[in-house]
């Protein structure tokens, strides 16, 4: 069974340790912490980031979810791609193309 607070001090977090266990977080409810639960906890930003890595070390592979998506950028399938077009003239081209066969 994993103890919060000798895992936070693992992690080098054990400041935190009253927070989770005033808000009833066990090892059943680590996998389901996002990013905004961690902020509302009062963790700072660079410590949210190691706990989130922590978390997510802890699941297996095959548990482990998909990234969320950006708050701020809805999910679309299309992408914006950078497109050069390039124009040549040659001179006497259109004879040359009336002459050969295309």
């Amino acid at each position: 069974m994993l103890v919060i607070a000798d895992w936070l001090a693992s992690l080098g977090l054990e400041r935190y340790a009253e927070r989770f266990v005033a808000n009833d977080i066990d090892e059943r409810a680590l996998p389901h912490l996002g990013d905004a639960d961690l902020r509302e906890l009062g963790l700072s930003l660079g410590h949210r980031r190691v706990l989130l890595a922590a978390i997510g070390r802890l699941r297996p592979a095959a548990e482990a979810p998909p990234p969320p998506a950006s708050p701020s950028m809805p999910a679309v399938s299309a992408e914006r791609r950078q497109l050069t077009v390039m124009f040549c003239d040659l001179v006497g081209s259109t004879e040359l193309a009336h002459r050969l066969d295309p």
